[in-house]
Order: C-alpha cells, then sequence, then structure tokens
C-alpha cells in the first residue's frame, strides 16, 4: 500500500484531539472522513466544536469562505456505529481517551470491521503500540500517529513503530503527515512518551518543582524559560493551555509502571491542585498556593 492508495479516512473519537484529526484531514487532506463515537452527543458535540474553530479561526479571517467551510465538514460524516462507519476505509486513526484497556478494545474492533489492507493507527501520546497491535490479526499494519495539540498549529508528527509495524506502514503514515502539511519523525514505541513528551516532561516536573519551591512566580519561571531558550510558550502556560496537565493525572499510574516510582509519581502539586478543583497551574497558584 502506498499513500496514493488512502482515499477514505476514519477517526474513533470525536473529541477534543479526535475532531481536530478529522478537520485537517477534510480540510489539508481532502480526505472523506468518517468520524465514530459511542452516541450521537458526542459526535454532534465534535461537529459543533470544529464548526465553531472553522468559523473563528478561519472565515472570519477570510482564510476560507463559508462555502469551502461547508465543504470541510460535509466531508466529514459523523457515526455511531464502528462497522458500517470502517467497511470500506483505508487509513483508520483512533483517538480516545488514554487507557490501554480501551484503546486495545477499540483496536480489536477495528481489525474486525476495516478491510485487510488498511491501516490501524493511534493518536496516543504515550501508550504502547505493540500491545495494541498485539490484539490484531494485522500487527504490520498497527503504527503510532501522534499529532499534537492544537492540530492545526502543531506541525510535529510524531510516528511510532511497534515491534512488528511494518517499513511500508511507516512510509505511508509520514507519507499522510506530509500530505497534511506535517513533520514527522519516527521512533519505536519503547521509548515511554516517544520523542516530545519524553523529553519535555523533565523540564515541565521542574518548572513544578520551582514553583513548588516558591522560587519564582509561574509567569516569570515561564519567562526565564521562552527568553533563555526561544520557546514561544513556558512549559507552565502551554500545560495550562493545552489541558496537558490532566493527561500528567490520567497517566500516573503506567508512567510509574514504565519509569520506576521515582520518575513516574505525580508531583504534588497536581495532585493537590486536582484535589482542589483546578484543572491549571496558573489558577491554582493565583487563589491558592501564592497565599500559602
Amino acid at each position: 500500500m502506498k499513500i496514493e492508495d488512502v482515499k477514505k479516512t476514519a477517526v474513533i473519537g470525536a473529541g477534543m484531539m479526535g475532531n481536530q484529526i478529522a478537520e485537517i484531514l477534510s480540510r489539508v487532506g481532502g480526505y472523506e472522513v468518517n468520524m465514530v463515537d459511542i452516541n450521537d452527543e458526542l459526535v454532534r458535540k465534535g461537529f459543533q466544536t470544529m464548526e465553531s474553530r472553522l468559523e473563528k479561526l478561519f472565515v472570519s479571517k477570510g482564510k476560507l469562505t463559508v462555502e469551502e467551510k461547508k465543504s470541510i465538514v460535509d466531508r466529514i460524516k459523523g457515526s455511531t456505529n464502528t462497522e458500517k462507519a470502517l467497511k470500506d476505509v483505508d487509513f483508520v486513526i483512533e483517538a480516545a481517551t488514554e487507557r490501554l484497556d480501551l484503546k486495545k478494545e477499540i483496536f480489536k474492533g477495528m481489525d474486525e470491521n476495516a478491510p485487510a489492507h488498511a491501516i490501524l493507527t493511534s493518536n496516543t501520546s504515550y501508550q504502547n503500540i505493540s500491545e495494541m497491535a498485539s490484539v490484531t490479526k494485522r500487527p504490520e499494519k498497527v503504527v503510532g500517529t501522534h499529532f499534537f495539540n492544537p492540530v492545526g498549529a502543531m506541525r510535529l508528527v510524531e510516528v511510532v513503530r511497534g515491534a512488528r509495524t511494518s517499513d511500508e506502514t511507516v512510509e505511508v503514515a509520514c507519507g499522510l503527515a506530509s500530505k497534511l502539511g506535517k513533520e514527522p519523525v519516527v521512533c519505536r514505541d519503547t521509548s515511554y512518551g516517544f520523542l516530545a513528551n519524553r523529553a519535555y516532561t523533565p523540564m515541565a516536573n521542574e518548572a513544578l518543582q520551582m514553583l513548588w519551591e516558591r522560587i519564582a512566580s509561574p509567569e516569570d519561571i515561564d519567562k526565564a524559560l521562552k527568553l533563555g531558550y526561544n520557546l514561544p510558550m513556558g512549559p507552565l502556560e502551554l500545560m495550562d493551555f493545552v489541558g496537558g496537565w490532566l493527561v500528567f493525572i490520567a497517566s500516573e499510574q503506567d508512567a510509574m509502571r514504565e519509569l520506576g516510582p521515582e520518575k513516574g509519581r505525580l508531583h504534588p502539586i497536581l495532585k493537590m491542585m486536582t484535589r482542589a478543583g483546578y484543572a491549571k497551574v496558573y489558577d491554582f497558584w493565583k487563589d491558592v498556593l501564592s497565599k500559602w
């Protein structure tokens, strides 16, 4: 199979990442897309979010006409029926919650319902591709395609090889990423967090530790890293912006299993923040930590 053979695609999950991936497959790739979720309400919310984003970022700025926006959305079909949605697709991207048991269940269904030639991929940011592939009858056609949030702006896609992923599958996944205007990098799934997140996580944790020690405010910590290393955003504000702390929180047990308790354990700030009902470090600092 070659990239030219990919005509029709599917995205499993209409949430934050799923609807963005479906949009870029249609808007930039020109692909027909089936966007699948477990109920009609989730599918409807996915389309609502997508249309609002297209209006705000493209139509209102003169980058798309109303007619072009309609064409983009019309190429995407919503569904709650996985069997029907996958019956004639060439490339499937799973973008469900970061739970390995759930992803394995989804991959079983993808394998059973997609044509034999179809490539099955996961947008996971850290889960093991080989383990997902193990529940399918086509492990050579399973690969990671990790898009970064926000999908429209971030140029990186990590193409992640499982133990039995074929060179052809990697080539097609890289070709798709390039067709969508992205820059693919290839790595193996033996690296927890793959490339970007593995390297970035220690910096984010160290920024949290400096905040914990009251060395500086989150604004000044981020400012130092932005100006010192020419970053567009500091780690604290970036993780607040993309909801990255929620991924840290949800993945603690996986991280401890893969990296050991010292590296994998959640920072105390994040535990306190979650228990207090906060999702953003900046808000938690302003309302709570700065007053201690």
